[in-house]
């Protein structure tokens, strides 16, 4: 799968974010081996910590639907922001050194790995 259809399936899951707090959506798309796409969005709470991120919903609704070996991750959000740090960890836990594919609003991209996203992390 190209890097620019991945893209469209994580703006499918921007699209259902639920944002209401921060105004600021992101999605998540994850290919797995098999070539199934698992999506994530962003999920906020009043309770602020207990917000989920778009990455961390991808890749753990992956795993609950029986899929862990993954080849690439694509990002979106409107200003091309990189994963947070509990997601850099997550994604070098259980998606290390694949491609992430980090676009923009106007899904312009550039491409990053799990190593040069957190060089140093734990484990």
């Amino acid at each position: 799968m190209t890097p620019e259809v991945l893209i469209q399936h994580a703006i499918t899951a921007k699209n259902r974010a639920m944002a209401p707090y921060s105004n600021y959506s992101v999605g998540a798309a994850i290919l797995t081996e098999t070539n199934s796409v698992i999506l994530g969005c962003n999920v906020e709470s009043k309770a602020y910590p207990t917000t989920l991120c778009a990455e961390r919903v991808a890749i753990f609704s992956a795993i609950s639907q029986g899929f862990n070996k993954f080849t690439a991750l694509a990002l979106i959000t409107n200003d091309g922001a990189f994963p947070c740090g509990s997601c850099r960890q997550i994604i070098h836990e259980y998606a290390p050194d694949i491609p992430i594919y980090i676009a923009d609003k106007s899904a312009d991209f550039i491409t990053k790995n799990s190593s040069e996203l957190l060089p140093f992390p734990f484990g």
